[in-house]
């Protein structure tokens, strides 16, 4: 597997990318992919929230998507990890089983940091407390995976908390930051990379775009 760190890059730029990826690798021209990035604020919309025809507040940017789920907020203080992954490992024929190996990797690396994740029946993705702080969203190609997850670590003052999300109430979704966990987004891509054993895959190279060097 190979990791891609980048800085902050617009998700137009990132999901052209991701596409491009993912025909390599169901064609086996590169090795599974991570991409950890950054976004500029904007809400992705899902096919769930424009067939329910949920309202985005005033004053947001957005673009469609084709991933799962409803709304997502993407912004400063959140990390993105997007796997470009062919998920063909035993036990992996199941979509449920992928979203439960990848919140178990969040999970796992939150816990590098010193800080207890949680499953809620309420939904998919990972929470601290009463609060969901990182959602997930896919979508398959030939079992490869596109799109991926987020964990907001430091987001601004409520422009998160506001976007009712995935049909969860405003305010739910929150920040490691506002409920007293403060980490830098170098210490979330560290985590990440420490624990992807989590999955069942290891790396053998970290091309880092924010250095411009490679490990």
């Amino acid at each position: 597997m190979q990791i891609l760190k980048m800085g902050i890059v617009e998700h137009e730029v990132i999901d052209i990318e991701m596409r491009r990826l993912q025909k390599l690798r169901i064609a086996g021209d590169i090795p599974d992919t991570i991409i950890l990035v950054e976004h500029p604020e904007v809400v992705t919309i899902g096919p769930r929230a424009r067939k329910e025809g949920i309202a985005i507040p005033d004053g947001y940017v957005s673009r469609p998507v084709d991933r799962g789920g409803g709304l997502t907020w993407h912004g400063p203080g959140q990390v993105i990890c997007y796997p470009i992954i062919e998920w063909q490992l035993e036990g992996e024929a199941h979509v449920a089983r992928i979203i439960s190996l990848i919140e178990g990797w969040i999970i796992a690396a939150l816990g590098e940091l010193g800080i207890s994740g949680h499953r809620d029946d309420r939904m998919q993705g990972v929470w601290v407390g009463e609060n969901k702080i990182s959602s997930i969203g896919l979508s398959f190609f030939h079992w490869t995976s596109r799109h991926g997850f987020t964990i907001n670590y430091d987001t601004p003052e409520w422009r998160l908390e506001e976007i009712s999300g995935c049909g969860l109430e405003s305010q739910v979704t929150t920040s490691l930051a506002k409920l007293g966990h403060h980490v830098s987004k170098e210490e979330i891509y560290d985590s990440l990379i420490a624990t992807v054993s989590s999955i069942d895959r290891e790396f053998s190279e970290i091309i880092d775009f924010t250095e411009g060097q490679t490990s």
